[in-house]
């Protein structure tokens, strides 16, 4: 029986993909590339030995399809074209948009915005993505003008028909989300050439169908500490974590990071390093992991509780050992 191929978590990230095993089968293989200012990578169990350049095809296309339209980094993206618009035209958006779109207001009316897609004001005036101000700490003037440009509720979205009104000065930013779409999107290519059994990942969010060769389900190994080392199994699930350690700030003696509370306008303080969440759907993941950051271990662990979430939240002030899980996930990772 071949090893079993897992991606390790330390703390709030995972590390790179493993690299094939010699009691790894001929047909379990891997591939890997770059996207999204980040990496994928796919191990797949390919029985009928389609040719790799098919099956890269398939992931650079259907990955592509996510960059043209929700990279705010892309000038001709769809979503810049949006943020570009005038006051008062309402946009069709092509079906994944949408589909992102509809996901992302359905959390952010839950959590009362602690996601909001109009974030993007915000998370430019604290120094952070392709329209970033690079003046240091914002004046508390230019936190207030960025606020009062923001606000989900201010999108008239049209879900049957997948229009997007623009009311104004709105930059949407779906960075929350958009990557677990992204990897729901690259498995959909890959069960259409009729792959079943694969882990796919991009820049550390994952998900697993099927099984390995074997019989053995894909694993996470979640790596917090070493004595106390853990694996979770991503049998048709996903897995994407949220947190502070990965992009921070600093200017006149304070330091901040990327995660913006669009409630209040300002980077969140709490004692939360990171969130992991478990889920059938990346992109639901993903906003989750998200919206339970900005909440907090209180708050949000509250949040997660309600909403039936498996979820594990790490703080800053304890070891990584005493991370606090729901039931949910207690349930779900259950041997």
């Amino acid at each position: 029986m071949g090893l079993s191929f897992s991606t390790t978590w330390r703390a709030g990230g995972y590390a790179n993909a493993a690299v094939p095993r010699r009691a790894d089968p001929a047909s379990l293989q891997q591939l890997g590339g770059q996207t999204m200012g980040t990496t994928w990578s796919l191990r797949f169990d390919n029985p009928r030995m389609l040719p790799l350049a098919q099956v890269r095809e398939a992931v650079d296309t259907a990955l592509g399809r996510v960059v043209a339209q929700m990279s705010h980094w892309e000038v001709d993206s769809n979503i810049s074209r949006f943020n570009r618009a005038p006051a008062g035209s309402r946009h069709v958006l092509p079906p994944e948009f949408a589909e992102v779109m509809a996901c992302a207001l359905r959390w952010a009316e839950a959590s009362d915005g602690a996601i909001d897609p109009t974030v993007g004001p915000l998370v430019a005036c604290w120094g952070f993505g392709p329209e970033a101000q690079d003046g240091g700490l914002p004046a508390a003037g230019a936190v207030a003008d960025a606020r009062a440009r923001t606000g989900w509720q201010r999108l008239a979205f049209d879900a049957a028909e997948g229009s997007l009104l623009q009311p104004g000065g709105i930059a949407l930013d779906l960075s929350g989300i958009a990557k677990g779409f992204a990897v729901d999107h690259g498995v959909e290519a890959l069960r259409a050439l009729g792959l079943a059994d694969l882990l796919f990942e991009v820049g550390g969010e994952l998900r697993g169908i099927g099984r390995r060769p074997g019989g053995q389900p894909w694993q996470v190994q979640i790596d917090s500490e070493p004595a106390t080392a853990r694996r979770i199994a991503l049998t048709d699930m996903a897995v994407a974590t949220s947190g502070d350690r990965w992009h921070q700030r600093a200017s006149e003696g304070r330091r901040w990071s990327h995660t913006i509370d669009p409630r209040t306008g300002e980077p969140t303080t709490h004692a939360l390093a990171s969130v992991t969440v478990l889920h059938a759907e990346c992109m639901q993941a993903d906003a989750l992991a998200t919206v339970l950051t900005v909440l907090g271990p209180d708050e949000g662990f509250d949040f997660a509780e309600r909403h039936d979430v498996a979820a594990l939240f790490v703080r800053h002030d304890e070891p990584s050992s005493m991370a606090r899980t729901t039931r949910a996930w207690r349930e779900q990772t259950e041997e």
